[in-house]
């Protein structure tokens, strides 16, 4: 590739570490050098996970635990989440095509993150807003639980698929997603703004800010365009603040 793509795979409190290990492993296999854990619940330095990590042992003890999923994704431009649930919402999904090729859309250095869910109840639509996109394997609706190693593994396969393609080549048209971290924070700074002057109530609040967070991820807003809307949201305060009587 023409430009460096840095892949991260991110468990969201992982229960089992036979799964933890299996998924270290897998990172050997498809050449990701870095594991981030939140708040795992189970030892994943044990024995189980050990066993299962084998050539990828090396990735299992250096794993970086966070205590939060937004701090585990600080530093990633380019975020795609997982969902197996049914119920999320109106949070649209995306193909794995589309999301994973997107992933490599851009001329720029990316830090790509791949979340996973618990094994139990998968990622929160809170959570899943936190992505640029979402996706969701194509299961049998008889039995459409996947095993979280098993979900990684197929994801893993098919972003090495897009990475070989190399569809910078092919595509054009580039994008540079705002940073997470800056993204809330201004959608905080708008909402606490908007409750102020009436537009929100308490009963609409998360709702609404949930309408517009969606917004401006389809839009795929870019820092720059973050630090206008917060721009615009200072000088609204200071003028409030400041107008005759």
């Amino acid at each position: 590739m023409s430009t460096k793509k840095t892949l991260k795979v991110v468990l969201v409190e992982p229960a089992g570490p036979i799964n933890v290990g299996s998924v270290a492993r897998l990172c050997e296999n498809f050449s990701v050098h870095e594991l981030r854990l939140v708040s795992p619940k189970c030892d994943y330095l044990g024995l189980e996970a050990k066993k299962m990590a084998v050539r990828g042992a090396k990735i299992l003890e250096k794993a970086k635990v966070y205590k939060d999923l937004n701090s585990s994704l600080s530093d990633c431009s380019r975020i795609i989440a997982t969902c197996g649930r049914k119920e999320h919402g109106e949070i649209p999904l995306n193909s794995n095509k589309d999301a994973l090729s997107w992933a490599f859309r851009s001329e720029r250095e990316e830090t790509i993150a791949l979340v996973f869910g618990r094994e139990d109840r998968g990622l929160s639509n809170e959570e899943l807003l936190k992505a640029n996109k979402v996706i969701s394997l194509n299961t049998s609706e008889h039995y459409p639980s996947l095993n979280l190693s098993h979900a990684v593994a197929i994801v893993l396969h098919q972003f090495n698929q897009f990475n070989e393609l190399d569809f910078l080549k092919s595509h054009t048209k580039t994008s540079s997603p705002a940073n997470l971290i800056k993204l809330e924070d201004c959608i905080n700074d708008a909402g606490s703004l908007l409750f102020d002057i009436g537009f929100l109530m308490k009963h609409t609040y998360k709702a609404k800010m949930t309408k517009i967070k969606k917004l401006l991820l389809r839009g795929e807003i870019k820092d720059d365009e973050v630090a206008l809307i917060r721009g615009i949201i200072s000088q609204t305060r200071w003028k409030i603040k400041n107008k005759s009587d």
